[in-house]
């Protein structure tokens, strides 16, 4: 008989684990209320990233003359980047179902939940079913956090998954919220032609980022016209008698505009999953113990994604997914690597984009560790000047005894997928004196990462 295995989630790190146990021969039942591939994947990370995508190419358009183009002015047709983004989405989903039926994965939807440690069961259109499982993983996303001194309504104060796009473009946007979040829908929305203030609680915008990180996209937001309430944090809203919003700050300020988004994190979605129910300790909304391989306390129920308390990334969640699988599959018996949090690189589509992986320098210094540190502009690369745009830089911080690769930092055009190169190295220990005996194309914006390394 083969191992039952029931996931309640289907977002990236459901289907990775439902299509990676599939293949190792377990029976897989994979349970979604909403849609397969993940509601937050794909109506917040996707359509997101697909706005960002065409404000790109409204700032291209803009750029043109400086490529020798004469150009008419662009102009947003929001129906259209409608039509983009649920295409986008659909062929996503369709796609991503064939793949797990493909894999003989039995998809439900509705509502699952834990009855007892090995019992789920799953509310649908047509009554309950009933499933008992060897094995349960939850991986059940988040959604957007709402403070108390806000109320969205999806017309005039917002969240994050009532953006994409809105019915209308915000004339002037407030956005609350000054992490890798809410500088994208600056980013988008100063691109797609809206005023935008920003309110920032602490000093600079990401807090927690490499200070020389964030002044690169700080110019660039002033640069775009971008208003910045920096060391305020916001307390309440009120609707104006124009219509609009304003957004009362803790030292008194307040910003006015047509409307605001709150962009201020999100909270795992545990609320009638039955984890309690199974025996799980929880903390709040938050799963209290989870080990090296998403273990909760209860040794065959896992956690995933979102709920963990991970890195809330989409590529951190499938790779939980796949690691899970393993485990449950016993392959962690024979060669078997942990998921290293530190060495999972992220990026930030704004433009410039912004990138890291590993050690931060910032992180070092304050710990007392010592790194050597290079970095070259992008100002020197002959593709940056051809693309005209050498804003940003690359850096890389390494150990100055053994030459290994601790970590990289990029921001400039296309830094998403140039990080990827100094991902490949802080993973596997590469050290500096390899990535300087690459050969790289040239012209080609990768050069500056030898360059870095030498």
């Amino acid at each position: 008989m083969s191992l039952r295995f029931v996931i309640i989630g289907g977002g990236p790190a459901g289907t990775q684990a439902a299509t990676s146990a599939a293949r190792l021969g377990a029976e897989v039942t994979l349970v979604e209320r909403d849609i397969v591939g993940g509601a937050a994947h794909l109506w917040d990370c996707v359509p997101s990233k697909a706005m960002i995508a065409t404000a790109g190419a409204l700032d291209e358009v803009g750029d043109a003359p400086g490529m020798g183009i004469s150009v008419t002015p662009a102009e947003l047709d929001l129906g259209a980047l409608r039509g983009r983004i649920s295409g986008i989405v659909g062929q996503l989903e369709t796609q991503g179902r064939g793949l797990l039926e493909s894999q003989g994965v039995r998809i439900v939807k509705g509502s699952g939940r834990l009855v007892d440690p090995r019992t789920v069961v799953v509310d649908t259109e047509d009554g309950e079913l009933t499933f008992e499982a060897d094995a349960v993983m939850v991986s059940t996303g988040s959604r957007p956090r709402i403070p108390e001194w806000a109320v969205p309504d999806g017309d005039r104060v917002l969240t994050t998954r009532d953006a994409y796009p809105p019915e209308e473009l915000p004339e002037h946007l407030v956005v609350v919220g000054s992490g890798v979040t809410g500088v994208e829908f600056v980013h988008m929305f100063s691109s797609l032609g809206s005023r935008v203030t920003l309110i920032v609680s602490r000093q600079q915008v990401l807090p927690g980022k490499d200070p020389e990180v964030a002044a690169v996209l700080e110019e660039d937001f002033l640069d775009r016209g971008v208003k910045l309430f920096k060391g305020a944090r916001a307390v309440g809203i009120d609707r104006t008698d124009s219509g609009g919003v304003r957004v009362r700050c803790d030292d008194g300020r307040a910003a006015e505009g047509s409307h605001v988004l709150l962009a201020i994190g999100s909270v795992p979605n545990v609320e009638g999953v039955g984890l309690d129910a199974a025996g799980v300790e929880m903390d709040g909304p938050w799963v209290r113990t989870v080990d090296h391989h998403m273990r909760t306390n209860v040794d065959h129920i896992y956690v995933a994604g979102d709920v963990s308390g991970k890195l809330p990334l989409s590529s951190v969640a499938s790779m939980q997914g796949r690691k899970i699988a393993e485990h449950v599959m016993g392959l962690h018996k024979v060669d078997h690597r942990h998921l290293d949090y530190d060495k999972a690189a992220s990026a930030i589509f704004t433009r410039p984009e912004i990138a890291d992986v590993g050690l931060a320098e910032a992180d070092a210094f304050a710990v007392g560790r010592k790194v050597r540190v290079t970095k070259v502009p992008f100002a020197s690369s002959a593709k940056a000047l051809i693309n005209n745009d050498p804003r940003g830089f690359v850096k890389i911080m390494s150990d100055p005894a053994t030459g290994v690769v601790l970590g990289g930092s990029i921001v400039g055009y296309n830094a998403a997928e140039l990080i990827a190169v100094i991902a490949l190295a802080v993973t596997n220990g590469l050290r500096v004196s390899d990535l300087a005996e690459c050969i790289f194309v040239h012209p080609a914006l990768s050069e500056a990462l030898t360059e870095a390394a030498e």
